[in-house]
């Protein structure tokens, strides 16, 4: 029977070219001063994370631009605002202390990928460099950078994802209540009223 699945590295290199020096030379191993101009206008961060168990985690933040604190080459600060309180991307780093970050900056294609360890602060200081208008966050994410290089912009073109014209219609999606409802079947009372889109938003924005 022939497999259909790659296990080993060679396996998988033989399907590709070897990679471009170039590819390989741009990952620093701390915050250039593109990498912090990056940041300073990056307002959507993507959070990789994993736990004990191995299972991984992707969680998105957003912010005013510049809402991740660069603190110095080597140091980031990203503060917790209020979420679902699952808490599964600090869970993970209490866990396993390591963590991916993807910055995206509107109408650019181009991202990037900073990679190192984390800890959960709740120091003063460190937590009023978050403040924003809105709060001084509970605690922080302080992240000790191990790696950072931007990534090509091929993702982005292929999606097209700053093209307007491209963009859904939020109608041609069921409300997310009408789609947790969905999901929840069986698991919570029969009468259990779920909100439309317009009353989630409106709760939304007194959260934010």
């Amino acid at each position: 029977m022939t497999t259909t699945t790659i296990t080993t590295l060679p396996a998988l290199r033989e399907l590709y070219a070897p990679v471009n020096p170039r590819s390989a030379l741009k990952e620093l191993p701390q915050l250039d001063a593109h990498a912090k101009r990056f940041i300073s206008l990056s307002p959507f961060i993507i959070i990789s994370s994993y736990g004990s168990d191995g299972r991984a985690d992707t969680s998105p933040r957003g912010g005013e631009a510049g809402f991740v604190n660069v603190v110095n080459a080597g140091t980031l600060l990203i503060a917790d605002s209020p979420g679902n309180n699952r808490l599964d991307s600090l869970e993970n780093i209490i866990a396993t202390g390591q963590i991916g970050l993807l910055f995206m900056v509107p109408g650019v294609d181009e991202t990037l990928r900073v990679n190192g360890t984390a800890v959960l602060s709740t120091d003063e200081s460190e937590r009023k460099l978050c403040e924003d208008s809105r709060r001084v966050p509970k605690l922080v994410i302080r992240v000790s950078v191990h790696a950072s290089y931007l990534h090509c912009a091929k993702a982005l073109m292929r999606s097209d994802l700053w093209n307007a014209n491209k963009h859904l219609d939020r109608s041609q999606l069921p409300s997310m209540g009408e789609m947790l409802r969905d999901q929840m079947v069986g698991k919570l009372p029969d009468e259990t009223v779920f909100e439309t889109q317009e009353q989630m938003l409106v709760r939304y924005q007194q959260t934010l």
